[in-house]
């Protein structure tokens, strides 16, 4: 049975009325088409148009020439291994994730999903298999339509607020028990992999693990994980934000990434040894984070806001030393057997596109094994007393990723290129807003 005909079958036997066709763009929102059941045909796919990747955040289009200056289509192809119902929909609906293709058969160039399928081919070639997993944070918080106000806690099933900073605690997860008993059944029948949740350091700050797997699959389920999240809160009369930084005096919430190597042919992973210690091609790995993960920095905070996270004392990084279980560093190697030794990327915010942070983390490594790097010596102490090491601004960041020949040829220069102008776009569109602070302490005092 072929793909179109195993989605016609799921179709038909989930007497599915209504089909959301969906693609993630540059910043991970689902764009596409909602089509009824009887004008789907899985075979041909549809049409959309080519300049929906090149979107800014704010909806935006970059002057760059990204596209085709005639505006083409391009189709969209369903993955069979995306279906899932909508829970939340009133009639049986179903969600498909697409792959972007052009009309000579290509992969799109711009679409995020190629891109991570272009870096997994890469280890393809070399026989290895990338097993990840990602741990997501967020914050739930009051509904505020107004966007000068600051964000506030919500109010809880006690109907207060939560009192302090209540870390790792079970009963401030109960105070949203309604939330979570909901996150949890949708999240099963999505087939969402949900591994552990926890309360983070901030108020009302959680974090939810995903159980490890392949990359395309956990990028393609936290896709999903925070269309669902968000729609479970508004309907609890909360939101829930995946901003880097929401909040200020708050900690700030990140994507941390595990990573390991599965060698197809024996299904040992190759970070170890047969005698179990540390492999070669585990210490470059961590080599090629330490020299990759400064120019590639755009994936993992593509936003202005993004680099308020990224402060000394708050539990994210602020440089790339790395040390055995010490989460004061952006590569922490976690306590584990031979078998789950793996390297966990604390720099990315959650704010990011999981296509593209886990296939730049990837690449990252993978081009520190290619290119045989040795680390630096693991760290012992705490990294917050090092130097900064990496980019401080967005507009830094840019420049460093458009002049990086390596990380231009694993992702290709169109997509760098066209990134870059996106990024720039939403880094003019910012600098043109006159903040509160600017008002408040320069208008009458300079």
């Amino acid at each position: 049975m072929n793909s179109a005909d195993t989605i016609t079958q799921w179709l038909n036997q989930n007497n599915i009325t209504e089909i959301e066709c969906l693609i993630p763009d540059m910043t991970g929102l689902a764009r596409g088409k909602v089509v009824p059941r009887h004008k789907y045909d899985p075979q041909e796919g549809l049409r959309l148009p080519e300049a929906v990747l090149a979107l800014t955040v704010t909806g935006e289009y970059p002057e760059h020439d990204l596209t085709p200056p005639a505006d083409p289509d391009m189709r969209l192809i369903p993955d069979a291994s995306t279906l899932r119902m909508i829970p939340w929909a009133a009639e049986p609906t179903a969600q498909i994730i697409h792959d972007c293709i052009g009309f000579d058969g290509k992969p799109a160039e711009l679409a995020p999903r190629n891109v991570l399928k272009r870096i997994l081919k890469l280890y393809e070639d070399e026989g290895l298999t990338p097993v990840v997993a990602p741990e997501m944070e967020f914050y739930l918080v009051e509904i505020q339509p107004d966007e000068d106000i600051p964000l506030t806690p919500p109010v809880g099933r006690t109907r207060r607020t939560e009192a302090g900073r209540q870390s790792f605690s079970i009963d401030a997860i109960a105070e949203y028990d309604t939330i979570f008993d909901v996150l949890y059944d949708w999240c099963d029948k999505q087939n969402l992999q949900i591994d552990t949740l926890i309360h983070e350091m901030g108020t009302a700050q959680m974090e939810i693990n995903l159980d490890h797997g392949n990359a395309l699959d956990l990028a393609d389920q936290v896709f999903v994980f925070k269309r669902t999240v968000r729609e479970v809160a508004i309907r609890n009369n909360m939101y829930a934000t995946f901003m880097a930084k929401p909040m200020q005096g708050q900690p700030g919430s990140a994507m941390h990434i595990h990573q390991s190597l599965i060698d197809k042919q024996t299904g040992r992973n190759i970070f170890s040894n047969e005698d179990g210690t540390p492999s070669k091609r585990f210490f470059q790995f961590i080599g090629g984070l330490q020299k990759y993960l400064p120019p590639a920095m755009p994936f993992f905070a593509p936003y202005v806001n993004s680099y308020r996270r990224l402060s000394r004392y708050t539990s994210a990084p602020i440089n790339l030393s790395w040390g055995y279980d010490n989460r004061t560093c952006g590569i922490r190697v976690p306590h584990s057997g031979p078998e789950a030794r793996r390297v966990e990327n604390r720099l990315a915010g959650v704010d990011v596109n999981p296509y593209l942070a886990l296939a730049a983390s990837l690449a990252c490594g993978y081009l520190g094994m290619k290119e045989g790097l040795t680390p630096s010596e693991p760290l012992t102490g705490s990294a917050y007393e090092q130097p900064h090491q990496l980019p401080r601004h967005l507009d830094d960041a840019i420049v460093m990723l458009a002049e990086c020949e390596p990380l231009l040829e694993v992702f290709g220069e169109k997509f760098i290129h066209a990134y870059a102008a996106i990024k720039e776009l939403e880094f003019r569109e910012f600098f043109d807003v006159i903040s509160p602070w600017e008002r408040r302490f320069l208008l009458l005092h300079v």
